[in-house]
């Protein structure tokens, strides 16, 4: 399969470069003959259903695994250095905000980023620095000393953000990081993302499911079955199917699609009981397509492509 890359992936200022990524559990490959690199200070988001290798990869970047196949040989290397041969100091350069909370809920949040610092040497007057700096910026300054547990989900997850950026990484990995978080928490989830991004030139991974979430990435990885399917910035992803996007349901999906190729000379393409059409001002076409088809459409959409589309462009399914 032919992989759409961003040529610009190429330039030398790679902050994680990956070439010929396996990783299996026994029989189960879970990732794929991966390669791909992430630029200095962008959102990079992997997108993928469950199953699709997205977390595995995720816990060999945060160095909890190593990648379990050397042929063909693997090279993964974050801000330079080597993953196999240089785990710990990587671990001194990431921050890592997981899918499940970390925090201790009979803590205070001042408790939990305090023992957090510890782990990493940070003590005294620098300790003291940068929390009093993370708790204003991400909003929680006036209940640093109340306990996590009755905080909301979106306090929580300040407070997991904050302990990932304590050691001022460089690289930052977040697994999931809209888990269990209500819309407008999720909204400013973002923003503090987009703020850490834009004014500490931090280079932001993520692992996502959620199509909207990964919308806002500067670019994406989209997987299925460990393997990479495509690479680039959402909007080009997009571009590449090109006009509109015409969804068809029918009670007889395969006699539609006969006659569509018949009188139009296309062929649509089955997902479930639907049928997917990719053609420039798709409205147009709309009226001589139902024309095309007596007593065999249930109900027919028209509109620019997703991602969802994306994804069943390059997979032949559903996302999920």
């Amino acid at each position: 399969m032919n992989v759409p890359v961003n040529e610009a992936n190429q330039s030398g200022s790679a902050v994680v470069r990956i070439e010929h990524l396996t990783h299996a559990y026994g029989e189960h490959v879970a990732v794929r003959d991966l390669s791909l690199e992430v630029r200095q200070g962008e959102i990079f988001g992997f997108l993928g259903p469950n199953g699709s290798g997205k977390t595995t990869l995720f816990r060999i970047l945060c160095t909890l695994i190593r990648p379990s196949q050397d042929q063909p040989p693997t090279n993964v290397r974050i801000l330079g250095m080597d993953l196999l041969s240089q785990r710990e100091a990587i671990r001194q350069q990431i921050g890592v905000v997981f899918q499940y909370p970390s925090l201790d809920k009979q803590l205070t949040a001042d408790e939990n980023l305090r023992h957090h610092g510890h782990l990493y040497g940070i003590r005294g007057a620098e300790l003291n620095r940068r929390m009093e700096r993370l708790l204003s910026r991400l909003k929680l300054i006036d209940r640093r000393y109340e306990k996590v547990g009755n905080f909301s989900g979106g306090m929580r997850r300040r407070v997991e953000l904050a302990k990932g950026l304590l050691n001022q990484p460089r690289v930052l990995l977040l697994d999931e990081p809209s888990t269990g978080l209500d819309p407008g928490a999720r909204i400013d989830l973002w923003h503090y993302l987009q703020e850490i991004q834009a004014h500490d030139g931090v280079t932001i991974l993520m692992t996502t499911h959620l199509m909207d979430e990964a919308d806002k990435c500067g670019r994406l990885a989209i997987m299925e079955k460990g393997s990479l399917v495509a690479c680039d910035s959402p909007a080009t992803l997009k571009s590449t199917l090109g006009g509109d996007v015409i969804t068809l349901s029918t009670s007889d999906p395969n006699r539609a699609r006969e006659l569509i190729q018949k009188n139009f000379d296309i062929i649509p393409e089955p997902i479930d009981q639907t049928l997917r059409i990719q053609r420039e001002r798709g409205h147009e076409f709309i009226p001589a397509l139902i024309g095309a088809l007596p007593g065999l459409v249930e109900s027919v959409s028209v509109g620019k492509p997703t991602l969802e589309d994306v994804f069943i462009h390059f997979t032949g399914h559903r996302f999920g």
